[in-house]
């Protein structure tokens, strides 16, 4: 979506910080936006990483001018950035641009209710995949070999419909578009969780409830030491903070919505955790489960184990479950899990990822993806060690149990005007001098994706945007007058 900004004025070519003007610092924003939302886009939404010229693009892989990516940073995370700048602002262009993010996200749902991620504007290629709006507008269903996973992976599905969420919220519900795709996935997400509260990492199909019996957490009679090759996509999973994204998407639908299905589901999730709970003598939370609630290989590398990583993560998920509930019963786990967390630290006060079932040994694996005891020859592309919070958790611990319940809303649309600071000022004036004619702020830097050239270069990133849009925003507000 394109986005009309009229620059009434040009910008400075050297801003002192100190004689920063509310109008120079407004064009600036103003022509960011343009550049970002003409340029940069396609169909509203956008990439990762660009290159300078903008002949080369990427999200997580290498990517086309017609196509966007969802995973973070990608379209949701621009266009709450967005979203916020105009909360703040009130300038039109910015309301403009994040309305563009979320018609490009409602353009690329899937049937399945939520968002892969990439989604693909091109029209020869849209047909690969089962677009909901697509499929509506033929009559026709989608083809037998589009694609129609939704990914909660990586706060794919998440994120987007946490953004579309809070748009809906701002323009009162009244882009018809934006609040039938809401609407739209969160009945399918809700369809999509199993009957003990947990979800998978990806579907397509919805559970059949009695293949998925609600059972506590054991440890299986024998475990394979061997990846078996098995598709994990179905496992009940805490991977990548799976469940804690979900779990916060929909005490966010509840509260805007005001729809108690929506905080069931999240408080259902909360019910999982605690059946995920291993007994004795490792108290704690596996990455993910079969349906017969024992810990199961996924990748290569991620072995049937007690993990010292995302154990740590679902502490922090029970303790935001009892600050929006009340409910004692997320807080009862949590010593336990600390105490076995304590005395499963590494000599160097680290933690295992991995802790081998039972005997709690530390796992790991070569550089060929053999499973081992020892650790010097690990891969370097994932971490088989984590640091431990272990005395941090403690700490919040007591802390969520003597506060109680949050009476803080999840999020609203009202925003106070940013307090002016010598610093913001000198920020603004650098942003402002660092772009460049177009609008564009460059950076040295690198592409990474296969069939890019990835020597250093200079590069467009999405991150750099996202950082200056916040902070040259918070200058625009801060400086208006009444």
């Amino acid at each position: 979506m394109s986005v009309t900004v009229v620059v009434v004025m040009s910008v400075c070519c050297t801003c002192r910080a100190d004689q920063l003007s509310h109008e120079q610092s407004r064009v600036g924003l103003l022509k960011a936006v343009r550049f970002f939302s003409n340029e940069l886009s396609s169909g509203g939404g956008c990439l990762w990483q660009y290159s300078s010229d903008l002949s080369q693009r990427e999200g997580e892989r290498q990517a086309t001018r017609s196509q966007i990516w969802v995973q973070p940073p990608g379209t949701p995370s621009v266009g709450e950035a967005f979203l916020e700048a105009w909360l703040i602002t009130r300038e039109p262009a910015l309301l403009d641009a994040a309305r563009g993010a979320a018609h490009a996200l409602a353009n690329g749902q899937l049937v399945s209710g939520g968002w892969d991620y990439v989604i693909e504007f091109d029209p020869k290629h849209r047909p690969s995949r089962a677009y909901r709006l697509d499929v509506a507008a033929t009559g026709r269903p989608a083809a037998a070999k589009a694609k129609n996973v939704t990914t909660l992976d990586d706060d794919t599905t998440q994120s987007a419909l946490r953004f579309l969420m809070k748009i809906d919220a701002a323009l009162k519900f009244n882009d018809a578009k934006i609040h039938s795709a809401v609407d739209y996935a969160l009945e399918n997400l809700l369809k999509a969780q199993y009957p003990n509260g947990a979800w998978p990492q990806r579907y397509s199909e919805f559970p059949d409830a009695g293949q998925f019996p609600i059972k506590p957490a054991s440890y299986p009679a024998t475990w394979s030491r061997t990846h078996p090759k098995l598709d994990y996509r179905s496992y009940y999973t805490f991977n990548d903070n799976t469940l804690a994204d979900l779990i916060d998407t929909f005490f966010l639908a509840g509260e805007i919505y005001e729809n108690d299905r929506y905080a069931q589901a999240a408080r259902r999730a909360g019910d999982f955790i605690l059946l995920a709970q291993m007994p004795e003598p490792q108290p704690a939370w596996a990455q993910q489960y079969n349906a017969d609630m024992h810990p199961a290989w996924a990748r290569r590398f991620e072995p049937a184990s007690v993990t010292g990583g995302e154990s740590q993560g679902v502490i922090r998920i029970l303790m935001s479950l009892y600050r929006q509930t009340a409910d004692v019963r997320y807080l009862e786990p949590i010593p336990r899990a600390l105490d076995y967390l304590d005395r499963s630290r590494l000599s160097d006060g680290r933690l295992a990822r991995f802790y081998e079932l039972k005997t709690n040994r530390p796992l790991y694996f070569t550089t060929t993806y053999a499973l081992t005891y020892q650790d010097d020859d690990l891969p370097t592309h994932y971490g088989f060690k984590v640091s431990s919070y272990v005395d941090r958790l403690r700490s919040d611990f007591a802390q969520t149990k003597s506060a109680g319940r949050s009476s803080k809303p999840l999020w609203t649309s009202r925003r106070n005007r940013p307090g002016s600071s010598k610093s913001l000022t000198s920020q603004a004036a650098n942003l402002i001098e660092q772009m460049d004619s177009r609008g564009a702020w460059t950076e040295d830097g690198q592409l990474r994706a296969k069939g890019n050239d990835v020597r250093p270069q200079k590069i467009i990133t999405t991150r750099t945007f996202l950082r200056n849009l916040r902070t040259l925003s918070r200058f625009v507000a801060a400086s208006q007058t009444n």
